[in-house]
């Protein structure tokens, strides 16, 4: 017997992927009745997960917020590793660059391999931390900087004034960041405090770039960090919606798979 639980995490994982999921097929899915579904997609919408429409569900425009840092390190991961691997391809020798929070940008970290002269700014305690590590073991060479600040304990990141007036201390020449959402309103985030440290990492960069997995796009938070106008790579796991391209003709979509094969099918070619 299929239990609640599983079939709301059916629905949400069609929501991340489609945007809507529609009552009848998750009803003959799991060959339980409308009723039974109705009761799941009633749950789901008072949680701020998604709105109930004629003949099933949407995605929420916003939410509350977002499940905290530990919660989110599971979801996504596959997707969150592609679009790290390709995020740390924009890195070059001597870059000092600043990274955000999130568990994308931890995924990053992670992925960081063989550069030279590299100085990271970042606010996360699990990323100093994990970068502190790759340090030790000459997975990369240059320093890591550690923002300061008030911790947030559900995002294991600083914050505040404090922090915000270090990163006046600074430019740089790539920001990453992985918002709580990215929609045609621009990229945003659920928390305000946390939304104007990414603000102050766009005005210290040279080059803006958005780390993101396929559940964010559509998203729409509480507080806006920037328009379209104001970042230069977007990379994702997926491509952008179509009806998106108008906006995005100074912005570069990365799709993370397609780059990520291209490059292979290049060395390949390389080797005949």
């Amino acid at each position: 017997m299929i239990l609640s639980a599983e079939r709301k995490l059916n629905i949400l994982e069609q929501l991340h992927a489609h945007g809507k999921v529609n009552a009848v097929e998750i009803a003959r899915l799991f060959d339980v009745s409308m009723e039974t579904i109705r009761r799941d997609l009633d749950s789901l919408e008072k949680e701020g997960v998604l709105k109930r429409v004629h003949g099933g569900a949407i995605k929420s425009n916003y939410k509350i917020g977002e499940p905290p840092f530990v919660q989110r390190q599971g979801l996504h991961i596959e997707a969150k590793q592609k679009v790290a691997k390709q995020a740390v391809q924009v890195l070059k020798d001597g870059d000092t660059i600043v990274m955000g929070g999130g568990t994308t940008i931890l995924e990053m970290a992670r992925a960081i391999r063989g550069v030279n002269n590299l100085t990271i700014l970042t606010n996360s305690v699990p990323t100093a931390n994990f970068l502190m590590d790759s340090l030790n073991q000459g997975l990369f060479h240059g320093k890591v900087i550690i923002l300061g600040g008030e911790l947030n304990p559900e995002l294991h990141s600083a914050r505040g004034t404090v922090c915000e007036k270090m990163l006046d201390l600074f430019n740089v020449h790539k920001a990453f960041i992985s918002p709580g959402g990215i929609s045609l309103s621009g990229v945003t985030e659920y928390d305000l405090e946390d939304s104007g440290i990414s603000k102050k990492m766009i005005e210290i960069a040279k080059e803006v770039v958005i780390v993101v997995d396929h559940s964010k796009i559509g998203i729409e938070a509480l507080s806006k960090i920037s328009p379209f106008e104001g970042i230069d790579i977007i990379i994702c796991d997926q491509d952008a919606p179509s009806d998106w391209d108008p906006h995005l003709k100074n912005v570069e979509w990365i799709t993370a798979d397609k780059e990520q094969e291209a490059k292979c099918d290049i060395s390949s070619l390389l080797k005949i």
